[in-house]
């Protein structure tokens, strides 16, 4: 943790500690929804690459559609 986010979270502590019980529960759970909606995104955005494409065509198929669609130019650059 660096010096910064010692001094921030020593700041929320200093407004927060004003709060009642029930209020500061509320922040810990709301705190705690937040970091676990933060790791479940994360872990869901890592899945969500894998399988974005589909098709039927092997991967034979798709690398001759890949080659046979290729276009050289054989325009000469003067310099």
């Amino acid at each position: 943790m660096t010096f910064t986010d010692k001094n921030i979270i020593e700041n929320y502590f200093g407004l927060f500690e004003s709060l009642n019980s029930i209020s500061k529960l509320e922040l810990i759970e709301k705190l705690t929804k937040s970091i676990k909606a933060d790791t479940k995104s994360k872990e869901n955005a890592f899945f969500k690459s894998f399988g974005a494409f589909s098709t039927e065509k092997s991967s034979d198929e798709i690398n001759a559609e890949i080659k046979k669609n290729r276009k050289f130019r054989t325009k000469e650059i003067k310099f």
